[in-house]
C-alpha cells in the first residue's frame, strides 16, 4: 500500500471541519480538507455562538475577529424559549451570546486553517472509504483516490463518512417538521407583534423575531413531516404562516430558508479503527437551545490535540481514546434537553401545565442558573478519576501577570499555571508552557492546563504533577 499522502482528510468545510482543520495545523499534521460543494454557502443564517464557543475562540486568538461581526445578546432565554432573566456573575469573561452569520465563521475558520497550512479541495465528494492498519483510502466522485493516516467526517447528518464506516447512528425518527429562514415581511410592526402574541399563546415554538429593516427571523411549527430534502420555498413559508398565524404578513426577498425535524439521533461510536466522527456526523437533535454547532465546534476542539498527540509521536496510551469518552456522553446530554425543550413547546394540555412549572421553577436563581450553564457549556466536567470538584473543568479567562490567561493558549499547547517556586514542566516543555505567577487569581498553588482549557491537575506536588504530565502528554523524553 502506498504511503499516506496526508496526515488527516477531514470531510466536511464547515463549521466543525474547519476548526478540525486549524487545530491540527497548529502542531504541523498535513490536513486535506475535502467540500463536495463547489461554493461557500451564500445564505446568511445567523446562528449564536454560546459562552463556551466563545471562549474556545479567545484561546485561539480569534474571538475579536468575530466580535467584528457580530451582535452580542444576552446569555439567558435560550431553555425552552422560556423568558428568564441572565443568571448573574456567569463564571465565564465572555458571559454573552454572539449572533454573527453563519458563513462569516465558516469562512474565518477556514481563512484561519489555510493561513496555519491546511488545504481545501471543494467539489470534492467522498464515494469510499477503506481501511488498514496502517491508513485510509479514500475514493472521490471524480474517481480518484486519496491516502492518509486518518479520515474524520464532519460532514453532517446524513454523513457519508459515517455510513461508509459501518457507525450506526440510532434515536428517534422525525415525528414533525418546522419551517426556519430569514425573510422581509411588510406587515406594520405593531400589528405583527398583536398576531405574533395571539398564535404564541398557543404555538410556543412559533417566533417571528425581527432584525431590522423590515428583515425577521420566523420559525413554524407545520406539523407533519414532507420527507423532502431540499429547501423549501418562499410560497411554503406563505402557506405554512396562513395555516398557523392566518396570515402571511407580507411575506418576501427571504435571504435563507430552511426545514428541519425533530430528530434525535447518536453516534454508536466517535471513532473506529482510523475513521473519527464529529459535529452533526455524530449527533443530530432539533436547534432548540442553538446548541449544534456549539456542540461541533467543541467536538473539533476536543479532538484536535490528541489526534495531533498520536500522529506527532508523543500521545500517551489511550489518549485518542478519551475523544469519544469525552464527547459521547456531552452529545447524549444536549440530546436529552432538547428532548426535554421540545416537550416543554409542545400544545397539548399536559406539555403546557410543564411548560408553566418549569417558568415558575426558573424564577429560583439556583434552576434558572443550573439550565443557562447546561446550555452555553459551561459546567461540562470531563471524567479524570477521583479529585477535586475542578478536575476536569475548563478555566475562565483570568487576569494574569503577562496579560489574560486564554491568550497563552493560542499555540494549542498545555500551560501550568503556577503559585509556587518549586514546581516544573521539567522535560515536558515542548508539549507544555509555564506560567510561574505568584499572583494568579486562583485558589490552589498550581494547576496544569490540557491545550483545551480544562483542568488536568491542580496541588504542589512534582511527583503528582509529573504523573499528570504523563498522563496528557506522554513518557518523560528522558525516561
Amino acid at each position: 500500500m502506498d504511503s499516506p499522502q496526508f496526515d488527516v482528510i477531514i470531510a466536511g468545510c464547515g463549521p466543525t471541519g474547519a476548526m478540525l482543520a486549524a487545530e491540527l495545523r497548529l502542531h504541523d499534521v498535513r490536513v486535506l480538507v475535502l467540500e463536495k460543494d463547489t461554493e461557500p454557502a451564500s445564505s446568511v443564517r445567523i446562528v449564536g455562538l454560546h459562552v463556551r464557543s466563545l471562549e474556545v475562540m479567545a484561546m485561539r486568538g480569534l474571538l475579536d475577529r468575530l466580535l467584528e461581526q457580530g451582535r452580542r445578546r444576552p446569555a439567558g432565554g435560550f431553555f425552552a424559549a422560556i423568558n428568564k432573566p441572565v443568571p448573574p456573575d456567569l463564571d465565564s469573561a465572555h458571559a454573552y451570546l454572539l449572533g454573527i452569520p453563519q458563513p462569516v465563521i465558516v469562512q474565518l475558520l477556514e481563512e484561519h486553517a489555510v493561513s496555519g497550512g491546511a488545504s481545501v479541495r471543494r467539489g470534492c465528494a467522498v464515494t469510499g472509504v477503506s481501511q488498514d492498519a496502517t491508513g485510509v483510502s479514500v475514493e472521490l466522485s471524480d474517481g480518484s483516490q486519496l491516502r492518509s493516516r486518518y479520515l474524520v467526517g464532519c460532514d453532517g447528518g446524513r454523513s457519508t463518512v459515517r455510513k461508509l464506516a459501518g457507525i450506526g447512528f440510532p434515536g428517534e425518527p422525525a415525528q414533525s417538521e418546522t419551517l426556519m429562514g430569514e425573510l422581509s415581511l411588510t406587515m406594520p410592526a405593531d400589528e405583527l407583534a398583536e398576531v405574533v402574541r395571539s398564535v404564541r399563546s398557543l404555538r410556543r415554538s412559533f417566533s417571528v423575531t425581527p432584525f431590522g429593516d423590515g428583515v425577521y427571523r420566523v420559525v413554524i411549527p407545520t406539523g407533519g413531516v414532507s420527507g423532502r430534502d431540499e429547501p423549501p420555498t418562499l410560497e411554503d413559508f406563505r402557506q405554512a404562516l396562513r395555516a398557523v398565524a392566518g396570515t402571511d404578513f407580507g411575506a418576501h426577498s427571504p435571504r435563507w430558508l430552511s426545514r428541519f425535524g425533530d430528530a434525535t439521533r447518536l453516534a454508536e461510536r466517535y471513532v473506529v479503527g482510523r475513521v473519527l466522527l464529529a459535529g452533526d456526523a455524530a449527533h443530530i437533535h432539533p436547534p432548540l437551545g442553538g446548541q449544534g454547532l456549539n456542540l461541533g465546534l467543541q467536538d473539533a476542539f476536543n479532538l484536535g490535540w490528541k489526534l495531533a498527540a498520536e500522529i506527532r509521536g508523543w500521545a500517551p496510551p489511550g489518549l485518542l481514546d478519551t475523544y469519544e469518552m469525552e464527547r459521547h456522553p456531552v452529545a447524549a446530554d444536549v440530546l436529552d434537553n432538547t428532548r426535554a425543550q421540545m416537550e416543554l413547546n409542545a400544545i397539548g394540555p399536559g406539555p403546557q401545565a410543564l411548560r408553566r412549572l418549569f417558568t415558575d421553577l426558573m424564577d429560583f436563581g439556583d434552576v434558572n442558573r443550573f439550565l443557562i450553564e447546561k446550555i452555553t457549556g459551561i459546567t461540562i466536567r470531563y471524567d479524570f478519576g477521583e479529585g477535586p470538584d475542578l478536575l476536569g473543568r475548563r478555566l475562565r479567562d483570568l487576569d494574569v501577570k503577562s496579560g489574560r490567561l486564554y491568550d497563552l493558549l493560542h499555540r494549542g499547547r498545555g500551560l501550568l499555571l503556577n503559585r509556587t517556586t518549586h514546581l516544573t514542566v521539567g522535560p515536558w516543555s515542548d508539549q507544555v508552557d509555564h506560567l510561574a505567577d505568584p499572583t494568579a487569581p486562583i485558589d490552589v498553588p498550581a494547576l496544569l492546563l490540557r491545550p483545551d482549557g480544562h483542568i488536568a491537575w491542580l496541588g504542589d506536588n512534582q511527583p503528582a504533577l509529573n504523573h499528570a504530565l504523563s498522563r496528557w502528554f506522554g513518557a518523560s523524553p528522558t525516561t
